[in-house]
């Protein structure tokens, strides 16, 4: 029986983690789809890479970082370049094969990675968001996860985030918002007046693939946090899809009632804003209660999406900030809310914490990327497309682009 239940369990916990590679996919579909088609190219090799050197540098030095025996509740101090190490005399580690538990969490990292990508699209130099990829594999998110799912400090104090609201997307969320802060907006996209301009996507239907994909993937995304096939695999998958589905109808009605028209772009925010509000308190809220912490995703991602853009004016392209910053915040803290078994001020130290440790790293990583090799582009290069410049093809061959 346990080993049949090991092998259900490595099962499960593999189906998750090729899903969860999926929503790499939709992540650079998206991006693709909310920014111009001069720039595809280079936003597709970004979120290539970013799996590619999160695969690599979490292997050699972010899994220890993050689940190596405990230095205090900071970090892990064991494992290094042979992560296999921390395995137990039976090759198991949380239950798992180490393998298998180490591909899981991999797969995470990469998704922390990517969401900074779309942010800081359009003008960010290739080589330069390579250093920053390899970064946030081993300064950033294994710290932070140490905290919360290494048995760190935040651990100890009751903090609750079971799928990465605040350990994946909100930690996304801070550094994109760092790195576009740091890089600047776009050429064009700021009045002298400071007044911001529109800047469209060249293909909403793209970005509807993507978020499609994407809310497909977050079924193991959370689901597949169980890391066993238990019987409250059902209850998380519909929290989640009924998070996402109110966040999504109260996005498109807010934006119908704001704008006078149901707006498409904002809509498809509107449900990735559901989904990563909810993927902290998936298994301990009610779904009635998931339905209100969507509703409640779905108007604070517009109102947080248009404060970035009027009132801080940081040019973020695709939304990053509003979806991932602030509904990965705003979903742990209604965790405390609602959450059975949590309590509301553990969730508030833990996001005030980790908000600040990746925003300063962020800080301190940019800006040593931006005084040595440069951080942004050259307007020429900007105008004319990245794909050219720094890839030296075109992603639609033979088609006219628009400046």
């Amino acid at each position: 029986m346990e080993n049949t239940t090991l092998l259900l369990n490595i099962i499960w916990t593999m189906l998750g983690a090729i899903l969860v590679y999926f929503m790499q996919a939709g992540f650079a579909l998206v991006e693709t789809g909310f920014t111009r088609a001069k720039n595809a190219g280079n936003i597709c090799m970004k979120n290539m890479m970013d799996f590619v050197l999160g695969s690599l540098f979490f292997f050699i030095l972010g899994f220890p970082l993050m689940f190596g025996n405990n230095i205090g509740g900071i970090l892990g101090g064991s494992g290094f370049f042979n992560p296999y190490s921390l395995a137990d005399s039976d090759g198991l580690f949380n239950g798992l094969p180490i393998a298998v538990f180490m591909i899981f969490h991999t797969v995470f990292c990469a998704t922390a990675a990517t969401i900074v990508s779309g942010a800081m699209a359009e003008r960010t130099k290739f080589s330069s968001y390579l250093i920053y990829s390899a970064c946030i594999s081993v300064f950033i998110y294994p710290i932070t996860g140490h905290w919360i799912w290494g048995g760190g400090w935040l651990t100890s104090i009751g903090f609750h985030d079971f799928a990465g609201s605040t350990a994946v997307h909100m930690v996304g969320g801070v550094c994109a918002l760092v790195g576009a802060k740091i890089v600047g907006p776009r050429i064009g996209k700021y009045n002298e007046d400071g007044t911001p301009n529109a800047i469209p996507g060249h293909n909403i239907p793209l970005g509807v693939l993507g978020v499609f994909i994407l809310w497909f993937c977050w079924f193991g995304f959370n689901c597949g946090s169980t890391t066993a096939a238990t019987t409250t695999v059902g209850d998380i998958a519909m929290t989640t899809n009924l998070a996402a589905a109110a966040s999504t109808l109260v996005t498109l009605l807010f934006t119908w009632k704001r704008y006078g028209k149901p707006d498409v772009s904002m809509t498809l925010n509107g449900s990735l804003a559901g989904l990563v509000a909810i993927t902290a308190g998936c298994d301990v809220v009610t779904p009635y209660e998931a339905i209100i912490i969507g509703a409640i995703a779905g108007l604070v991602v517009v109102l947080a999406i248009e404060f970035i853009d009027k009132v801080v004016k940081i040019d973020d392209p695709v939304g990053a900030v509003g979806v991932h910053g602030c509904c990965g915040l705003l979903g742990t803290l209604l965790t405390g809310v609602f959450g059975e078994g949590v309590s509301f001020l553990p969730q508030l130290i833990g996001v005030v914490s980790v908000l600040a440790y990746a925003g300063v790293m962020a800080f301190i990583i940019f800006t040593i990327i931006k005084k040595t090799i440069g951080l942004r582009v050259s307007d020429q290069e900007q105008l004319d497309g990245l794909d050219i410049h720094e890839h030296g093809m075109s992603a639609y061959s033979g088609f006219r682009m628009d400046k």
